[in-house]
C-alpha cells in the first residue's frame, strides 16, 4: 500500500482543520468526506483534486473509496459510525472523546479487541507535545521516585456565551453528553491516565450553568485517590479568564511542575521520606536542586503526528501512539466526576455503566434545551 486512502466523516470545525493535515503528509492521501450539512461539503469539497463527497458516512464507507475513516462529529455519533467502519474492515481514528458514557465504549473497545486487524486510534494529539512526551520519560524512568500529591489546575479553557449558542447541539445533555469534562478535558483527562494509571475513588464538586446559559457542567473540582495511596486534585473549568494550567506533581525525589510548555525539576538531594525518619533537625528539609528540564524545541504538529502515525500503522504495523481502546480511561474520569457531584458522595472505580446511563438519561429527559 503506497499511500494509505483516508476519509473525513464530519467536515466542520475540527474536520476541515485535518483536510490540511492530511494533505500535508506523504504516507497517506485525502479521498472522501461526509458531512449532513451540504454547505460544509461545499466549504471543501474543492480543497483536494478528485476529492468524493457523501451526505451519509454509510454511503462513504460502502464507496470502496477509504482504508480509514477520521471520524470528527458531534461526540454521540463518534461510536455508531466507528462500528460500522470496522464491520466493513475500515481502520479508524476517532476524535476526543471516544464516547459519551462508558457503557458505549464498552461496545467499541469490545469489538475493536474482536478485530485485531483493524486499527483503531484516538485523536489524543497532547501526548505528542513535546513537554508531555519528557514529563512521560521521567515518571515511567523512576526519576521521580514514588508519586506522592498531584494537582492539576486546568481553567484556560475559558469560553464565551457566544460560543455555546453556535449550535443548537453544544451545551447540552442530548446533543453534547455533558460540558468541559467531555468537551474540553479528554485531552488532560488522558495524560492524567497515561501519566498516573487510573485512581479507584473520585469525590468532585460539580456545577452545572455556573458561568454560562448552559444546562451541562461548566466547573469541576475533584479528588482522586489511587491504589497506591497517592492523591490528586483535577479543577478544570470554562469560566475563568485568563485561567491556569499548571500541573504539579510532589514525588519523593522532589517536586515537578509543568506550566507553559516547560518542566522544572526541584530534586531532592535525599527521599523525602528517608529524610524526613532519618533528618536529626526538627524543622529542616533536604537540599533541594533546581532544574529546568531541556526539551525538545521542535514544533510538532500534534494533530499531524497522530495522523500519519494512524497512516503508518495500518501501512507498516507501526505503533499506534494513542489506542482508541484507551480512551476509554478517560472518558471513565469524567463519568465518574460527573456521577460522584450529581449524587453528591464519592464513587468507587471501574465506575457502574449502567448507573451512569441512568444519571445521565435522567439529565436528556429532563433537559430544556433538545440538541
Amino acid at each position: 500500500m503506497s499511500k494509505v486512502r483516508l476519509g473525513i466523516v464530519g467536515v466542520g470545525i475540527i474536520g476541515s482543520f485535518h483536510i490540511d493535515n492530511i494533505k500535508n503528509l506523504s504516507n497517506c492521501t485525502l479521498t472522501a468526506i461526509c458531512d449532513v450539512d451540504p454547505a460544509a461539503l461545499e466549504r471543501n469539497k474543492d480543497k483536494v483534486d478528485g476529492l468524493a463527497t457523501f451526505n451519509t458516512h454509510e454511503a462513504l464507507l460502502d464507496s470502496g473509496l477509504v482504508d480509514g475513516v477520521i471520524i470528527a462529529t458531534p461526540h454521540y455519533f463518534h461510536v455508531p459510525i466507528a462500528m460500522d467502519a470496522i464491520k466493513r474492515g475500515i481502520h479508524v481514528l476517532v476524535e476526543k472523546p471516544i464516547a459519551v458514557q462508558k457503557s458505549q465504549a464498552e461496545e467499541f473497545v469490545k469489538l475493536c479487541k474482536e478485530n485485531p486487524h483493524i486499527v483503531a486510534s484516538a485523536m489524543f494529539c497532547l501526548r505528542r507535545m513535546p513537554a508531555n512526551m519528557k514529563l512521560k520519560q521521567l515518571i515511567d524512568s523512576g526519576e521521580l521516585g514514588t508519586i506522592r500529591r498531584i494537582n492539576w489546575i486546568i481553567t484556560n479553557w475559558f469560553r464565551t456565551q457566544k460560543y455555546y449558542d453556535s449550535g443548537t447541539w453544544r451545551a447540552t445533555w442530548s446533543g453534547e453528553g455533558g460540558g468541559v469534562l467531555l468537551n474540553q478535558c479528554p485531552h488532560q483527562l488522558d495524560l492524567m491516565q497515561w501519566f498516573f494509571g487510573m485512581p479507584n475513588k473520585i469525590t468532585a464538586s460539580v456545577f452545572f450553568g455556573k458561568y454560562h446559559d448552559i444546562e451541562v457542567e461548566d466547573e469541576v473540582s475533584a479528588i482522586f485517590e489511587y491504589p497506591d495511596g497517592k492523591t490528586a486534585m483535577f479543577v478544570t473549568s470554562t469560566g475563568e479568564a485568563p485561567g491556569t494550567n499548571r500541573l504539579e506533581i510532589a514525588a519523593e525525589r522532589g517536586k515537578v511542575i509543568l506550566e507553559n510548555g516547560e518542566i522544572y525539576f526541584y530534586r531532592n538531594e535525599t527521599e523525602m521520606s528517608d529524610f524526613c525518619k532519618n533528618s536529626e533537625v526538627m524543622m529542616a528539609m533536604p537540599t533541594v536542586w533546581d532544574i529546568k528540564v531541556p526539551i525538545s524545541t521542535l514544533n510538532y504538529p500534534s494533530h499531524r503526528d497522530i495522523i500519519e502515525n494512524f497512516a503508518d500503522a495500518i501501512s507498516n504495523g507501526t505503533a499506534l501512539y494513542a489506542p482508541a481502546v484507551e480512551g476509554i480511561n478517560s472518558l471513565e474520569l469524567a463519568n465518574a466526576m460527573l456521577m460522584s457531584g450529581t449524587l453528591q458522595h464519592s464513587v468507587e472505580l471501574p465506575i457502574d455503566s449502567a448507573k451512569f446511563d441512568d444519571i445521565l438519561n435522567n439529565f436528556i429527559k429532563n433537559s430544556a434545551k433538545k440538541g
